[in-house]
């Protein structure tokens, strides 16, 4: 395996994402079309694995490898075999089944065995000094809860005090969709292969994954020939979107944007909102809402343009506008129902959020030039069905959206989905949990919102706005912690992703 050393370091996280079914099916073509065999993948798979656990825990001594009855599994015994020859104390548990092993995985336990390697039963006591547990229990293949044997050994890992450095994905974590309908490895560390499944960047992942890390095992030119379903967006991406501006640009130019809401006691809202659309670069906004809200926004941020929302402003403005927000304070009554029934006959790009999603869901229609951004919350509401089955696949849960609404959706959370009717899907691989607080939604509308009135078309718009979003709000998580963090205190870094000329210059 030494030719293949340069190889076999961890590499950056692609973006491109693939099903986990899919990609069981296309492995062994993989294999074939390159004249390796399955073997050979274990082989480098479970190089690829001890030397990045070797490089994250130097200092280990005593590694516990947990091993399914399974190819992940096979990948155990490969970690195994090399911690031992390395020097390192190994104790191998593997899981008990009446059925064969799949033919690389026995090989991979063979030369386990072979290299005076022991096996020891699940009910084995662990010894007192391991220091690092290797997670080759369950594999991608997993689609519901592990049985009550594997969970037990789930959750004896979880209460370690040692680090878990998991192989291609947490066991218990499904590879499809993120969910976890059972026990689950809480990993510090999982090095995927060959490509990057979904369930490894929304639902529980962030939970479990820990750091993430790749390595394609070589097959990366056979992947280059496929074109992947499902892409995953960070702030790598944001160049390709958001261009420099020119010279002789203009506030004309740089769109014209109305958003609508604000109703008694929510003024926060669309002020927010407002602020936002305007820091992400919208030429002029302007603001419909209660009169109440007039001179608090004007004086809270002087740069909106702020007007009582009335049948007479509400035409004039969508007349005016190149795109409107609708949604963020505008409330269940008569007064916001009437704003919806006007702007819902507008053809232009426009965006729905919060309470104009919930008004939608008891009268949905469908139309092409919206996007809506529902949290889970919503989307049960706009779907009709209980928040834990939009969690247990939000992949299939912004399909649905999307095919019963129209448009874009964006459907929030930890790694949040963007689909159109086009068919493009995008995972949003940042943002952090400091997010968890109110008025994180008012600010993505208008980021959003901001980026259609720049002429971005709606699934580049959404996707923008949403990677600009969480981006900013990672660089205050590193810099301030998660816990406190404001919806407001956004904008003081939103400005370097909105011009990724100047992130990356800054970054040179």
């Amino acid at each position: 395996m030494t030719d293949h050393n340069e190889k076999l370091t961890a590499k950056s996280i692609p973006h491109s994402v693939w099903p986990a079914d899919w990609l069981r099916k296309a492995e062994k073509e993989a294999a074939d079309s390159l004249g390796i065999t399955l073997y050979e993948l274990m082989l480098r798979a479970g190089e690829a694995a001890f030397k990045l656990a070797r490089e994250y825990y130097p200092g280990t001594q005593h590694w516990l490898v947990m091993c399914g009855h399974g190819n992940n599994g096979g990948d155990g015994y490969v970690v195994a075999r090399l911690a031992q020859a390395a020097g390192i104390a190994v104790t191998l548990i593997a899981q008990e089944s009446d059925k064969p092993l799949p033919e690389e995985a026995e090989q991979a336990r063979d030369a386990w065995l072979n290299a005076a390697g022991m096996i020891h039963a699940p009910e084995v006591t662990w010894p007192a000094d391991v220091d690092l547990i290797i997670d080759g229990l369950l594999g991608t293949g997993l689609t519901s809860a592990p049985r009550e044997n594997l969970a037990g050994l789930i959750e004896k890992i979880n209460q370690h005090h040692a680090p878990v450095f998991a192989l291609d994905i947490p066991s218990g974590l499904v590879a499809e969709t993120g969910a976890t309908p059972g026990s689950v490895v809480n990993a510090n560390h999982t090095l995927t292969f060959i490509a990057l499944k979904p369930g490894l960047l929304t639902g529980k992942a962030r939970d479990v994954v820990g750091e993430l890390h790749y390595h394609s095992l070589g097959l990366e030119a056979w992947l280059q020939g496929e074109t992947a379903p499902i892409a995953r967006f960070d702030s790598a991406d944001l160049p390709r979107w958001l261009k420099p501006r020119k010279p002789a640009s203009h506030k004309g130019s740089n769109g014209r944007l109305v958003i609508i809401g604000g109703d008694h006691g929510t003024a926060g809202a669309i002020r927010m909102t407002g602020e936002a659309a305007l820091r992400a670069g919208a030429g002029l906004v302007r603001v419909l809402t209660r009169t109440e809200n007039i001179a608090p926004l004007i004086t809270a941020r002087p740069e909106l343009m702020v007007h009582e929302l009335t049948a007479a402003s509400l035409e004039e403005s969508l007349e005016w506008a190149d795109v409107i927000v609708i949604g963020p304070g505008l409330g269940q009554q008569e007064w916001g129902k009437k704003a919806l029934r006007k702007v819902e006959n507008s053809r232009k790009p426009m965006l729905w959020d919060a309470d104009a999603l919930n008004l939608l869901a008891i009268n949905p229609d469908k139309r092409q030039n919206r996007v809506i951004t529902p949290h889970p919350g919503e989307a049960s509401r706009l779907l009709n069905c209980a928040v834990s089955q939009i969690e247990s696949d939000r992949l299939l849960a912004a399909d649905r959206l999307v095919k019963r609404y129209g448009g874009c959706v964006v459907l929030k959370g930890a790694g949040t989905v963007v689909i159109s009717q086009d068919g493009e899907c995008g995972l949003v691989d940042v943002g952090n949990a400091g997010m968890g607080s109110g008025g994180m939604g008012d600010v993505l509308s208008g980021i959003i919102g901001a980026l259609l009135a720049q002429k971005l078309n709606p699934y580049d718009a959404a996707c923008a706005g949403c990677v600009a979003h969480g981006a900013a709000a990672d660089v205050l998580a590193d810099k301030f912690g998660t816990r406190g963090m404001l919806a407001s205190d956004l904008f003081s870094s939103l400005y370097l992703f909105v011009n990724p000329d100047l992130n990356t210059r800054n970054h040179d």
